[in-house]
């Protein structure tokens, strides 16, 4: 048994793309949504050693949360503050955060691209961003630009790249060889969903696009470094990428990622 704790969690694609890893991989996985309310984080741990539940996926407002309550947890959660999946064994909790790594496992699935030697842009400097940041600087990127409304908040985000991460503008975009839009803007039903994150006029002819938000499948960002015939990817990739992880460590198996990313596709 594993499931997902957020709140709201109803939406979450999450048990259509678990439910499609146990489908592939023969594992009899059961996977739930468990709506937990802010401020009884520690009472849904409880439950899951008291339940012997294996593990569990955990999003919004629980990343932090969470900590207080593991007995261990890896070196990105230590380095990000914020985990995102949980494993159960015999009672004893380990965090981990699979977020950046699901990132370089869903564009490398889709594009056969690996970040190693390759300058990225990075806009935005919350969780998301720096999952991506770290996971990029801890797997060989020569250079991470961040670029954020707040420059304070952009040069915290650097130091997850020490030695090649440097604060930019949307100038300093122009110069990489992958962008990656880790911020809301552009995300359906938000203030923000219409509008394009920066000018892509500048790109160079072979960047990539990446925009981390999936709904809808086509923000304006990919539709204007389309228009230009950039290379895009969706959000959908790097979730599917961190389940698919999460799946592994809970598992022990590791699903192969097309059924994975149909099984988001589909999901609505």
């Amino acid at each position: 048994m594993a499931g997902v704790i957020g709140w709201p969690v109803a939406h979450s694609r999450s048990p259509a793309i678990h439910a499609a890893a146990a489908q592939a991989t023969g594992v009899p996985l059961v996977y739930g949504t468990f709506p937990v309310r802010p401020g009884e984080t520690d009472a849904a741990l409880d439950a899951v050693r008291a339940l012997g539940i294996r593990g569990l996926s955990v999003t919004m407002p629980h990343k932090e949360a969470v900590i207080s309550g593991l007995d261990s947890m890896s070196e990105a959660v230590t380095a990000l503050d914020a985990v995102n999946c949980v494993i159960n064994t015999d009672g004893q909790l380990h965090g981990e955060n699979t977020d950046g790594a699901g990132f370089l496992h869903g564009l490398r699935e889709v594009t056969g691209i690996d970040v190693a030697g390759r300058s990225i842009g990075v806009l935005g400097a919350g969780g998301a961003a720096r999952a991506v940041i770290h996971a990029c600087a801890q797997n060989g990127a020569s250079s991470v630009t961040v670029v954020n409304r707040s420059a304070k908040r952009a040069e915290s985000a650097t130091l997850l790249a020490p030695g090649i991460g440097h604060v930019g503008d949307h100038s300093s975009l122009d110069a990489v060889d992958i962008v990656v839009n880790a911020t809301s803007v552009g995300m359906a039903e938000t203030e923000a969903a219409g509008e394009l994150v920066f000018p892509v006029e500048g790109l160079a002819e072979h960047a990539v696009v990446v925009d981390i938000v999936y709904h809808p499948s086509e923000t304006p960002l990919l539709a204007a470094a389309r228009a230009r015939g950039l290379q895009t990817v969706g959000g959908l990739p790097m979730l599917v990428g961190q389940a698919a992880i999460q799946f592994q460590r809970w598992t022990g198996q590791t699903p192969l990622f097309s059924p994975l990313l149909e099984a988001a596709l589909t999901q609505k």
